[in-house]
């Protein structure tokens, strides 16, 4: 195994949230392989990290929205042996209201928040279960329980990332394979000048560092944490969110309709 935990592999690490974990994972002993669109930032990336933290940092351009790009990556993660950890991070934004939005753009928002996350995820677990080892981070967003906040699309996409990763610590329960899904509230990222909204418009007292986010984030993942929330003050208050949900489990599909759905007479 090339370094002591192993690889990182962090996608969208060539700004924001990504170059963070890039930066935190290569500190905590991890060699990391970087993927984005751009080449020349993720070079640039790969050699701060690399020069201060003396790790392996290896970059794989690519564009995720795109199938063949996405094949490319696929087979990376399926032949790469020394992979213990994906930051599935890579993804568009929204913040324009469905009407205002462009179609195409926001199918190519679902080819990289959904697809991509969920092809990745399919060729990097295999080798997790075999090894009885690894973790995946999933990047999902309060609008995956907050979707009237910003674009539906987006939001959808992100409740998607909530409800895969639900399914998948479920599935893999007892297999070794550690799963975190962490949603993020508004973060100081170019997220928001992408989706249409400049950050410079937001609150300040709701917008958070994208270094404080991942922090918080990683110190979740130490703890076993599924689902974390930095920006989320009283975390029983998803406790509660869970415990409701998980009430409705098992009384949600029964042969007759409830009696509140009767016609009246």
């Amino acid at each position: 195994m090339s370094g002591i935990l192993g690889t990182a592999v962090v996608t969208g690490a060539s700004s924001g949230i990504g170059t963070v974990y890039a930066d935190r994972l290569a500190g905590r002993g991890y060699d990391l392989v970087l993927i984005a669109r751009s080449a020349d930032k993720l070079a640039a990336v790969a050699e701060r990290i690399g020069a201060k933290t003396g790790r392996k940092v290896d970059i794989l351009p690519a564009d995720l929205a795109n199938a063949s790009d996405l094949a490319r990556v696929e087979a990376f993660l399926r032949e790469t042996p020394d992979i213990t950890l994906l930051v599935n991070n890579a993804g568009l934004g929204g913040a324009l209201k469905l009407v205002d939005s462009d179609v195409d753009k926001m199918t190519s928002l679902i080819a990289l928040n959904v697809t991509a996350l969920t092809r990745l995820t399919y060729a990097i677990v295999p080798q997790f279960i075999a090894r009885r080892a690894g973790t995946i981070v999933n990047i999902a967003s309060v609008v995956a329980i907050n979707p009237e906040l910003l674009n539906g699309v987006y939001g959808g996409s992100k409740a998607f990332v909530l409800a895969f990763s639900q399914n998948l610590q479920h599935e893999l329960a007892g297999t070794g394979v550690t799963v975190q899904v962490v949603l993020p509230g508004a973060t100081a990222t170019e997220f928001w000048a992408i989706a249409g909204r400049p950050i410079e418009h937001l609150p300040t007292e709701i917008v958070m560092r994208s270094e404080d986010l991942v922090d918080a984030a990683l110190v979740g993942l130490d703890r076993g944490e599924f689902a974390s929330i930095p920006s989320l003050q009283d975390g029983a208050l998803f406790d509660a969110y869970e415990a409701a949900r998980q009430a409705m489990v098992g009384k949600l599909s029964v042969a007759s309709p409830a009696p509140r759905y009767r016609a009246a007479a």
